[in-house]
């Protein structure tokens, strides 16, 4: 009995009183912290985004001295490389596996290639699901997350149906892609913003395609040069644009490239909704205008990037 008169005595003053007094002050203030915690995860693995490249900035080098271009790319302070010119089992002359030793050595990951399968977007035949499949392999093969289609022939583009039909396939080869651990993904030019009837072709991609099978790598130069709000777009296709292509417009020819932070693309606004858009890799891409050369071109893309553009 002695040992619960102290607490009789007091009965507004028990520790679990006082600490349920404390915790729900603190969590008054915790509370506004929590709300905006996504924001500053975010923020902190925006500013951990590698920079990478498109190797397709090289083509007039990377053919005639792959290890080379690849040892300047590391150099120039790249972390990934998107690759392009698969065909016959090889890269730029080498194979599949030697050309991923290559990357490894130098300290580069592929996350994504550009490939083209001619036949089975347009054909409906066992060579053309051949040519998937063994597309597919080779992105397999390099460890990729994302096999990128990169373009579509002017004659099957000028519909409303030829689009509806490529959205089609690219549902198929989302399906075979996802079996093999991929995800398959369209890569833009200006064309797809063009209208036909009433709709855009990349209106129609996004609409027709099934937005867990085929994810979005947006050109951001061709979607500005086409007049798009780039961030409207994040905005109506929320977490489903997961790779840019970063490359600035000339000031005084906008059909012309430049480098990063050197031309008229206001990228600041647009990083600061990186979130928005689903963003998970950045390539940098510029394919003339080069100054003063293409490897000290992309060596100062890499730096104004990281410098200016991550970590804000």
């Amino acid at each position: 009995m002695s040992g619960l008169k102290k607490y009789v005595n007091y009965p507004l003053q028990t520790p679990t009183m006082t600490t349920r007094r404390s915790f729900l002050k603190q969590a008054s203030l915790i509370a506004p912290a929590i709300m905006f915690a996504p924001d500053l995860v975010w923020a902190a693995k925006k500013k951990s985004l590698p920079v990478g490249i498109q190797l397709y900035t090289l083509r007039e080098l990377i053919g005639k001295d792959p290890k080379g271009v690849i040892e300047k790319v590391a150099a120039a302070g790249y972390k990934e490389v998107e690759l392009f010119g698969y065909n016959g089992g090889k890269f730029f002359g080498m194979p599949v596996a030697d050309f991923a030793a290559l990357l490894k050595a130098n300290g580069l990951n592929a996350p994504s290639g550009h490939y083209m399968p001619q036949k089975f977007l347009y054909e409906d035949t066992d060579a053309g699901n051949a040519e998937m499949k063994e597309l597919i392999g080779a992105a397999a093969a390099m460890k990729h997350t994302y096999l990128t289609i990169p373009w579509l022939h002017p004659d099957k583009r000028s519909t409303i149906d030829g689009y509806k039909r490529l959205a089609a396939q690219l549902n198929k080869a989302g399906e075979w892609c996802k079996q093999a651990n991929l995800q398959l993904a369209y890569h833009n030019h200006d064309f797809e913003f063009a209208t036909i009837d009433g709709q855009t072709g990349y209106n129609i991609l996004l609409n027709e395609t099934d937005k867990d099978l085929v994810k979005f790598e947006l050109d951001i130069y061709w979607a500005s040069f086409s007049g798009v709000d780039v961030i409207d777009l994040f905005r109506k296709n929320s977490g489903r644009i997961h790779m840019w292509h970063v490359k600035d417009m000339d000031k005084n020819d906008r059909k012309l490239n430049t480098e990063i932070g050197n031309g008229t693309i206001d990228y600041k606004p647009i990083f600061a909704q990186a979130k928005l858009s689903g963003l998970k890799h950045i390539f940098v891409e510029q394919e003339n205008n080069y100054a003063p050369d293409p490897i000290g071109s992309i060596g100062k893309s890499c730096q104004f990037i990281k410098q200016s553009l991550l970590k804000k």
